[in-house]
């Protein structure tokens, strides 16, 4: 169910929901929880990925950023997290790959050398945000998209100009609140206003 103040939304919300939609017995859902192999656990790390990226996300409220988590498409797909700030207006998709080796090249990033979507999945999830935002702002609101990489063994970006930010979860943080401000307080409150309706992401 959709909070009609998406502020109120928890980190993974959305992964919850599957989790228990999956296995609504709670006993059998802890078990499942333990097995290498089935669609729980997988999806139990997201939400771990996702609880550990709004830890850092929410360290920002305090320099005049707002954070939403786990905002609903009508699709029923979801964005993880969306921070909205001096900097700007960001996507910020959470990756747990635990003890894995993360490379990220050009155009592209690779979990123990082998290749993965994050990047054009990512660019997307931000171009659809942008429109958006946009529709209901009346005015044009650029969005950036970051993935959040959690609980790796090493983050490897060799990137000059990205045009996906890939940062270590520990340094989520710092990356966005050290960046060049862009919008006044002003415009990242009615942004925020706008973001946090129901309505905003309905029509998708």
């Amino acid at each position: 169910m959709m909070h009609e103040d998406l502020a109120l939304n928890r980190p993974g919300a959305a992964v919850r929901r599957k989790i228990r939609d999956l296995e609504p017995n709670g006993f059998k859902r802890m078990i499942a929880r333990l097995s290498p192999k089935s669609e729980i656990r997988s999806w139990t790390d997201g939400l771990i990925g996702e609880r550990a990226t709004a830890r850092r996300l929410n360290k920002l409220r305090s320099r005049e950023w707002h954070i939403l988590h786990a905002i609903q498409w009508a699709s029923g797909s979801d964005i993880d997290h969306l921070a909205i700030g001096p900097a700007g207006v960001f996507t910020i998709n959470s990756k747990r790959h635990k003890g894995k080796t993360v490379w990220y090249g050009d155009h592209a990033i690779t979990v123990n050398r082998a290749p993965t979507r994050h990047i054009a999945i990512s660019q997307h999830e931000a171009q659809r945000v942008e429109k958006s935002l946009a529709r209901r702002c009346a005015v044009p609101v650029p969005v950036r998209p970051v993935i959040a990489v959690v609980d790796a063994a090493k983050v490897t970006v060799k990137n000059s100009a990205p045009p996906v930010l890939v940062v270590d979860v520990a340094g989520l943080d710092r990356l966005l609140s050290g960046m060049t401000p862009v919008l006044s307080s002003e415009t990242v409150d009615r942004i925020f206003e706008v973001a946090r309706q129901p309505g905003t992401w309905s029509s998708h």
